[in-house]
């Protein structure tokens, strides 16, 4: 244990009660949270139902700009890259705040997935733009750091790796915000910057003695 570990698990168990937590709302947080049924209307909202991230379906074409569905199609890239690293590692890391942090960022991460999924269009113009997944998001090396690091090594690796691709989705995010159109995806990127920003300070926090 680290003299870390109690804020990291602290924050941890924070981002895991967001992730379960119902649809957003006009306050962003430190979590995006799963999208609810209508891009409009609080009755709507209020039907979408806690903890349902698949719940979430597109957000209407015509309130969507394509730099909008390009971000979204990136995080979703990103996003399941993050979960990559994280399951590739989870088995065999030794300190107990590291732990909790990788489990809490793999439930976040699953819920935001699924809800961007669902506000992605499947048909009209911005289709074409959403399937573009950007596979393999992220350095392949960074994975094959995790494959062969020794036990011993591992949750420095850990720490490095993810460390570095969540500042990636964090700038990304942050970058979204000035040039968005839709104010829910907006949302979703300031609430993706705090929450990644947060992840990044964790991961060093982790590793000092």
């Amino acid at each position: 244990m680290t003299r870390r570990t109690p804020l990291a698990t602290l924050v941890a168990a924070l981002l895991l009660t967001g992730a379960c937590a119902g649809p957003p709302t006009s306050s962003p947080s430190a979590v995006p949270q799963p999208a609810p049924a209508s891009p409009a209307g609080s009755a709507a909202a209020g039907d979408a139902g806690a903890g349902s991230a698949g719940a979430g379906s597109a957000i209407e074409a015509d309130a969507m700009s394509g730099i909008d569905v390009v971000f979204l199609s990136t995080m979703v890239g990103h996003s399941e890259r993050t979960l990559q690293i994280v399951r590739l590692a989870r088995d065999r890391v030794r300190d107990d705040a590291l732990r909790t942090l990788a489990a809490a960022v793999e439930a976040t991460e699953g819920d935001e997935l699924a809800a961007m999924r669902g506000w992605l269009p499947t048909t009209g113009p911005g289709a074409s733009a959403a399937a573009h997944h950007h596979d393999g998001h992220g350095d392949d090396a960074a994975l094959d750091r995790l494959r062969t690091a020794p036990d011993a090594d591992v949750d420095r690796v850990l720490r490095d790796v993810l460390a570095d691709h969540q500042r990636s989705a964090a700038d990304l995010a942050r970058s979204h915000v000035g040039v968005g159109r839709n104010e829910r995806v907006r949302d979703l990127a300031r609430r993706i910057e705090q929450s990644r920003t947060a992840e990044v300070e964790l991961l060093r926090g982790t590793g000092t003695p």
